[in-house]
């Protein structure tokens, strides 16, 4: 059954670390719901995290924040769990994977026992195998589980991609597939500036992309988090307006079209693994995979991204 749209918009954050207390900041400032749970094993840091958001509350929209536990998330339309390991410094999303599944198979049955029809939102890493994880674990349809997956790369991709061809970032439409990780890939056969494909988007006073600086783009794309994490310990900014962009899609009902992570079944020759490509969002989680253009090449960089993390979840018990 859909869930009833006049339903409170509550939503839970378990995990109260640099990314849970931003996606909390971020919703507050966008003003998309009239409660913000936040949950953390460590009590005294989330509550101090939400002494200092609610000092605030006179300059953003009515929302009430408190801390919770557990048993709280039975209020929330939207759970967004953020807790686990940290990627440090040198480290792969995919080296966090034992220890943060580990911590799921606890976690997860508890938060669908006490809220089996909230949608989850997974944005711990590595986001896909925890994902596909979550949806194993968890005993609603796999639509209702969802990770913020590559949307964040795909903000990166369109970015770097509008600032060469001298355009707003807004006109540009281009996603990042597969993997949020090292394997993941760009999708320049469907990329477009405004309704003009992107090879052949090149009117006087802006460039043409060369192959140069295609590469250049996905490098900076795959390698922004090691950057951000070496130079100040963590990302969080953008991510957190990346996984209030997926909630506000969810409670809004929005149907839009967003890289979250998915189980696949049948999906270009994919099936039975969490990564991203193109979906639908809305109150109800995630929908089917959309059919969007690829290239030969780009369908076997999403199959290998796909063996990819069919690997790392056989490394941890998934399959």
């Amino acid at each position: 059954m859909p869930r009833d749209s006049s339903s409170e918009n509550t939503i839970a954050i378990i995990g109260a670390g640099s990314v849970g207390a931003t996606i909390a900041y971020a919703a507050m400032l966008r003003g998309l719901t009239p409660q913000i749970i936040l949950n953390d094993v460590n009590k005294a840091k989330c509550a101090a995290e939400v002494k200092d958001l609610n000092h605030g509350l006179r300059f953003v929209p009515a929302v009430r924040v408190r801390a919770g536990s557990i048993e709280d998330c039975r209020e929330a339309a939207v759970v967004i769990v953020t807790a686990g390991a940290k990627q440090k410094p040198g480290q792969s999303r995919l080296d966090l994977a034992a220890s943060n599944v580990q911590m799921f198979r606890e976690l997860i049955p508890s938060i669908a026992a006490v809220a089996p029809e909230a949608v989850l939102l997974i944005v711990s890493n590595p986001v896909d195998v925890l994902t596909y994880a979550a949806v194993k674990l968890h005993p609603g349809p796999p639509g209702r589980v969802l990770g913020s997956g590559t949307v964040l790369d795909s903000s990166r991709f369109v970015t770097l991609i509008a600032e060469r061809v001298n355009v707003s970032v807004h006109n540009v439409h281009a996603y990042i597939a597969g993997e949020h990780g090292e394997s993941e890939l760009p999708l320049w056969s469907s990329a477009h500036v405004g309704n003009m494909p992107l090879h052949e988007f090149h009117p006087a006073g802006h460039l043409m992309l060369t192959v140069r600086d295609r590469a250049e783009i996905i490098a900076n794309v795959r390698d922004a988090a090691a950057q951000i994490i070496e130079a100040k310990g963590a990302t969080n900014w953008a991510i957190g307006l990346a996984v209030v962009r997926i909630v506000d899609a969810i409670l809004r009902n929005e149907n839009a079209v967003l890289t979250v992570s998915r189980l696949l079944e049948n999906y270009r020759g994919i099936s039975d693994v969490c990564l991203s490509v193109p979906c639908l969002v809305n109150r109800n989680g995630v929908g089917e995979p959309l059919p969007v253009e690829m290239s030969e090449d780009e369908v076997k960089g999403l199959q290998a991204s796909a063996e990819v993390l069919k690997t790392a979840c056989r490394q941890v018990g998934l399959s």
